[in-house]
């Protein structure tokens, strides 16, 4: 009877779409089915925190995913919030239980064979959008910048002396990275063309910018390059700005860089951000080892 009313109230005072109604309905069926069997004696007015605990651990042992064991959990809280504000139970059983810690996705990169196939190949047409093309890929790939980063890059941040970029980050944090022999190059050539074509190449004037209004290019166009440019060399479904930031990453580290180095470079907050390529370059070290050793 409470359940029903509780759906009830998701429908009709929260305005809850009819598949978020369902979920929850779906989440509380599979629980009462649970605490029925469990014992005829337990139920919503007397159900005591080690029940639910119980039953978390009984899904995860039948291979439910945490991520749906804690929606299971989620629906249940909000459950017994509705309950608690009607005076309909004294306590709440759930309200300090965690649910299991979802896996995070390991980041998804493009290979260095892939990379080097598409930045030394003959994928980018010798014109004006050919270079601006190939200094895109060859920007984020170079030192891992996001796409904001990329596109906030005036010509005034690019420091030909040092080798090095004044990149303004997440709230307005600045930091400097370094790049390489390849970006300077890349710079400087196309830096030659603008100056030639009329464009202005100096203080705030955009390092990627749109040729026709000379604005800055915006984020969806920076994506569609890159994400054409990917999909000659690379099947991965996501073929992003952020995938090459990922690959930046896993490449340095897998050519030894320390973590902390990594971290500055890409401009994280905290180490444990950075860490989450340390299990990818594990998973590359795994696949290498099963593919190498006679008894693996």
């Amino acid at each position: 009877m409470w359940t029903a009313e509780f759906i009830e109230y998701l429908q009709n005072e929260r305005n809850y779409s009819p598949r978020t109604v369902e979920a929850y309905e779906k989440d509380l069926k599979v629980f009462e089915s649970y605490m029925n069997a469990l014992d005829e004696q337990v139920s919503w007015e007397n159900l005591d925190k080690d029940v639910v605990r119980q039953f978390i651990v009984e899904r995860m042992e039948i291979g439910q995913s945490p991520a749906s064991v804690c929606r299971n959990l989620s629906s249940l809280k909000s459950f017994y919030k509705y309950l608690m504000r009607r005076g309909l139970v004294q306590r709440d059983p759930v309200y300090a239980i965690q649910g299991p810690k979802k896996a995070k996705p390991l980041p998804q990169f493009v290979r260095e064979s892939e990379m080097e196939r598409l930045l030394d190949g003959n994928y980018f047409p010798e014109t004006l959008q050919g270079e601006f093309d190939r200094m895109v890929l060859l920007t984020f790939y170079s030192t891992g910048i996001r796409l904001s980063e990329l596109v906030g890059l005036s010509w005034g941040d690019v420091d030909f002396a040092q080798s090095q970029l004044k990149v303004t980050g997440k709230r307005d944090k600045q930091r400097i990275v370094p790049f390489g022999r390849e970006l300077y190059e890349a710079f400087s050539l196309f830096k030659r063309l603008l100056q030639g074509s009329g464009y202005a190449v100096a203080g705030d004037a955009p390092v990627f910018v749109d040729f026709k209004s000379q604005g800055r290019r915006t984020p969806g166009k920076i994506q569609q390059i890159v994400r054409y440019y990917l999909s000659q060399v690379t099947t991965l479904k996501r073929r992003s700005p952020h995938v090459l930031r990922h690959s930046f990453a896993t490449s340095m580290l897998n050519h030894h860089a320390d973590l902390q180095s990594v971290k500055e470079l890409l401009g994280h907050e905290s180490i444990s951000t950075t860490e989450i390529y340390t299990h990818t370059t594990f998973e590359e070290l795994k696949e290498t080892y099963n593919q190498a050793h006679p008894r693996a």
